[in-house]
C-alpha cells in the first residue's frame, strides 16, 4: 500500500504532464459506500480518443463494523454491546480506473463510465473498556465500476454524481488485542470463516456519491 499509492499517482502525474493540465479534472465527494463515505480523485480523459485515466483515495466510516450475531466463543456481540462494548472501524480504498468518456448527453451534462483495480485497507476494533480491545484488519485487492454524471457550474467548477459497484476478493484476517497478542489467519484456515463472519468489510459494495469538481 506505502508503494501502491505514490505509483498510481506519479503514473498520472506523467499523463496529466504531457496534456500540460489542459481537461483534468480534480473532484471531490461524499455519500455512502458501506458507511458515510467521500473520496477525493483525479481524472485525466481523452488519454487516447475518449479513454482516460482515473485514480481516487476514498475512506469510510464504518458504523457497523462488528457483527452483532457472530458468537467466538463467548455469546453473540450484541449481548456485549449490551454490556457495554463499542465498534468502530475504516475503510480506506485506492483505485485506479479506465475510463471512457460518452460526450454530452444534456446540455452541460458530461457522462464518463469507469472499471479498474481496487486496494482496500479494512480495519475493526471491538472494546470492552478496561478489560482491553480486539483489532481485525485485512488488506484486499478488488475491481469496481461505475458511472459519473458532471454538471458544468460558472467558471471551472462542476457537480458531480458517481454510481458504482466494487467487489473485494477474501484476504489473510490479522487480529491484534491490546494485550500485545496477535495473529493470522488464512482463507480455508481453521478459525477464518469464525472471524470472517465477525470481522464486518465490503464483499460486494454498491457505493453513491456527489460532489464537486474543478477543471484544470
Amino acid at each position: 500500500m506505502k508503494t501502491f499509492i505514490p505509483l498510481t499517482l506519479l503514473a498520472l502525474t506523467a499523463t496529466a504532464g504531457a496534456q500540460s493540465l489542459s481537461g483534468v479534472q480534480l473532484g471531490l465527494t461524499g455519500g455512502y459506500a458501506s458507511g458515510l463515505s467521500g473520496e477525493i480523485f483525479v481524472l485525466t480523459p481523452n488519454v487516447a480518443g475518449p479513454v482516460g485515466v482515473k485514480v481516487g483515495v476514498a475512506t469510510t466510516r464504518a458504523a457497523d463494523a462488528i457483527n452483532d450475531s457472530s458468537d467466538i466463543g463467548a455469546g453473540p456481540f450484541s449481548a456485549a454491546k449490551a454490556n457495554g462494548a463499542t465498534e468502530s472501524g475504516s475503510h480506506t480504498v485506492t483505485s485506479v480506473d479506465a475510463t471512457y468518456g460518452l460526450g454530452e448527453v444534456a446540455p452541460g451534462v458530461q457522462a464518463t463510465l469507469y472499471g479498474g483495480g481496487r486496494y482496500g485497507a479494512f480495519k475493526s476494533t471491538e472494546s470492552y473498556g478496561n478489560s482491553g480491545s480486539v483489532t481485525y484488519s485485512s488488506n484486499s485487492f478488488g475491481i469496481g465500476a461505475g458511472a459519473m454524471v458532471n454538471y458544468a457550474l460558472t467558471g471551472n467548477l462542476g457537480l458531480v454524481g458517481d454510481l458504482g459497484v466494487d467487489h473485494y476478493f477474501k484476504s489473510n484476517i490479522n487480529t491484534s488485542t491490546s494485550t500485545g497478542g496477535s495473529d493470522s489467519f488464512a482463507p480455508n484456515e481453521a478459525g477464518y470463516d469464525t472471524l470472517d463472519n465477525r470481522f464486518v468489510r465490503p464483499g460486494t459494495n454498491f457505493k453513491a456519491r456527489v460532489g464537486v469538481t474543478y477543471n484544470f
